[in-house]
């Protein structure tokens, strides 16, 4: 069945003039290396086709690809493809008018939507069943499609160390590595951070509260964050700064927005997509976001994380 839908898709590709790609909004790794790496595979496997990469520039990924400017007019007649994106609400873009819409993707799934839908939730990551299309169609595989589609396998597994790393991950990952680009040099790029965000994250080690339960929490307030000098995009992307603390089992990072505040929450056991979902969220079983809005809901919230812990461990135990 997937290698059908791979083909699916592929031949849609091969028949459309003109291909614009989305992902979501807060782009990872993840997100611009499958949209910006699937681009590649098929420039380059198409040269004559125009492939346009939408969505809002985010200054902290430029290292591995840029956005282009899509028109509403460009959309007509075009096959639009979506990656890394679970729901339509979180694709990063509007999509005015399009012949053909594809999703493809590696969350469990909140939105059936597009014309062929490709979802595999055992994959690590977006960019492992990219580079999955291309080695069942054959593709070529430049350097430039190696280094994205690894950047976001690697972001995904953290480092090829989280449980959704699997044989065929590492079957990829050496495959894509075979190609001729700088893994110290893209390590080194995606590890890179600055001074505000340093002192940020020696705050949120001296304020981390944990419970008996092994859960833990983190609030950063809109003013604390100012204080810092870090947006609340940057200050989300701590949240692996302490996974290696001992007894720790789940944690959460409270994010103050303008409008919500976006519960940012990692699991070393708990299941804690099922929770998030309860809080206008959802996303992997170790690794899901939610939002709030009022602290006295983010409490609740706290409340319910140390009861999933507790359960789980007593899980473990029975």
């Amino acid at each position: 069945m997937t290698k059908q839908v791979i083909f699916n898709i592929w031949d849609t590709i091969e028949k459309a003039e003109r291909i614009i790609i989305h992902r979501h909004v807060r782009p990872d790794p993840d997100a611009v290396g499958s949209q910006a790496g699937l681009g590649e595979l098929i420039q380059e496997a198409f040269p004559d086709k125009i492939v346009k990469l939408a969505g809002e520039e985010e200054q902290s990924l430029t290292f591995l690809s840029g956005m282009d400017e899509v028109t509403a007019e460009e959309y007509r007649g075009a096959l639009v493809i979506v990656t890394d994106t679970a729901n339509e609400a979180r694709i990063d873009g509007e999509i005015p008018e399009s012949d053909t819409l594809i999703k493809i993707d590696h969350h469990p799934e909140v939105d059936a939507y597009g014309d062929i839908q490709w979802v595999n939730t055992e994959a690590s990551s977006t960019c492992e069943m990219i580079f999955r299309l291309a080695d069942v169609t054959g593709i070529k595989v430049t350097a430039r499609a190696a280094r994205l589609l690894f950047a976001g396998m690697s972001a995904d597994t953290g480092r090829f160390r989280f449980s959704n790393t699997t044989p065929a991950t590492f079957r990829a990952a050496a495959s894509l590595s075979e190609h001729s680009f700088d893994r110290h040099s893209l390590y080194n790029e995606m590890d890179v951070t600055t001074l505000p965000m340093l002192r940020l994250q020696g705050y949120v080690l001296q304020e981390v509260e944990v419970t008996e339960e092994g859960a833990a929490k983190v609030y950063l307030t809109r003013e604390r964050m100012e204080s810092f000098g870090v947006t609340s995009r940057e200050a989300a992307s701590i949240v692996n700064c302490f996974s290696n603390l001992e007894g720790l089992r789940a944690w959460v990072f409270f994010v103050e927005e303008e409008d919500q505040i976006r519960m940012r929450i990692r699991s070393k056991g708990p299941v804690i997509n099922k929770l998030a979902e309860k809080y206008r969220g959802g996303g992997h079983p170790m690794a899901s976001g939610a939002s709030a809005f009022s602290w006295e809901e983010t409490d609740s919230f706290f409340d319910e994380l140390r009861h999933v812990c507790r359960d789980s461990e007593a899980a473990n135990h029975a």
